[in-house]
């Protein structure tokens, strides 16, 4: 497969790594900056460079746009206007309705893999950073199948994890899980170097729990100034449901009301345990076939009310018709739950189903 990485740093360039070292791919990069290519080149991230983008995607079978989020969208489209016919486009942006929104073209689908580390740059790439790793995808009614199903498997041969979900709810989610605990960091490093000033050769800076829950603090303003502007609405409302919930412990700590702070304490608990055993992926996968009308859209459609009830796609497959008018989408869940629930989706939007 021949791929195209526009944005060589840690995300760019561990897509570079992992398509090379798990996929076999041939991967073509392109970046602004001739020290960043020269370092995936001596990394062996990328089997070449090119100083233009439409160099860099002139016979790409997928093009990965990872830069900042403020040059997503200009990147994105000078991707499209260069790329072939039958190449699909995505990007790794934290935040995903202004670029979705620009680009209603069915070779991009937008994408945001839930990965990271500490260090930027390529010099810190890994080719098993996107191991078990959820990776959003944003398609549209618009969206070619066959790229959908292209992007689905090449990031399965990644290790991700690709779920289908529509931009709007995605930016809703991440400013709760993602934005919103970077704002409460900086606030925290704030509050307590204001807290400590003069007296931190009495006490000790921090503990476990702050540096936890601090670790994100100060992370690169080159980045994150773009995704709390881009992403403001949403992550105001998160602000403004936090501050509430501030208010009312802090009321139930100012009347010395022991119940109140228990049941706060005891319920922040069970949240978290509810949060994260949703997250655990297990049991037998279960395939399911659906005969669909080959019409644009289709496996988008499919594929986000899937997203939406939770239910993940562990692979999937397209099998059309010789007339070309139809076709079957098989798609395999992890579990006999989640596979019943598919089924029933599937079938409630009009497509005939089976279970294998």
């Amino acid at each position: 497969m021949r791929i195209s990485v526009l944005g060589v740093g840690l995300i760019g360039g561990s897509v570079a790594l992992g398509a090379r070292e798990r996929l076999g791919a041939s991967v073509t990069g392109y970046d602004d900056s001739p020290q960043a290519l020269e370092r995936a080149l001596q990394r062996g991230a990328v089997n070449c460079a090119r100083s233009s983008v439409a160099d860099a995607v002139a016979d790409a079978e997928a093009v990965f746009v990872a830069v900042p989020v403020g040059g997503l969208s200009a990147l994105v489209g000078e991707a499209l206007a260069a790329a072939p016919a039958d190449c699909v486009v995505t990007d790794v942006g934290s935040t995903k309705r202004g670029v979705v929104a620009a680009h209603a073209d069915p070779r991009f689908v937008g994408g945001h893999p839930l990965a990271g580390a500490e260090n930027a740059g390529v010099q810190h790439a890994r080719a098993d950073l996107f191991q078990a790793a959820t990776w959003y995808l944003t398609p549209s009614p618009i969206t070619s199948g066959i790229l959908y199903e292209r992007l689905h498997r090449l990031l399965h041969g990644l290790g991700a994890r690709p779920t289908a979900i529509d931009a709007e709810t995605h930016d809703r989610i991440l400013a709760a899980v993602s934005h919103l605990p970077h704002v409460f960091a900086n606030v925290l490093v704030g509050q307590a170097a204001a807290t400590l000033a003069g007296d931190d050769a009495r006490l000790p800076a921090t503990g476990p729990s702050f540096r936890d829950a601090t670790r994100v603090a100060g992370a690169p303003s080159a980045i994150w100034s773009d995704i709390y502007v881009s992403n403001r609405d949403a992550l105001t409302a998160e602000i403004d449901g936090a501050v509430q919930r501030l208010q009312a412990v802090r009321a139930a700590l100012a009347a010395g009301d022991r119940d109140a702070v228990t049941a706060w304490n005891e319920a922040a608990g069970a949240d978290r345990r509810r949060l994260l055993e949703s997250q655990l992926a297990g049991g037998d996968q279960y395939e399911l076939r659906a005969s669909v009308p080959n019409r644009p859209g289709v496996v988008a459609q499919i594929a986000l009310e899937l997203g939406r009830a939770g239910v993940n796609i562990t692979d999937m497959a397209l099998y059309p018709a010789s007339d070309m008018r139809e076709g079957v989408v098989a798609l395999w869940i992890g579990g006999r739950k989640p596979a019943e629930r598919a089924q029933a989706l599937i079938a409630g939007l009009g497509f005939p189903v089976a279970r294998q």
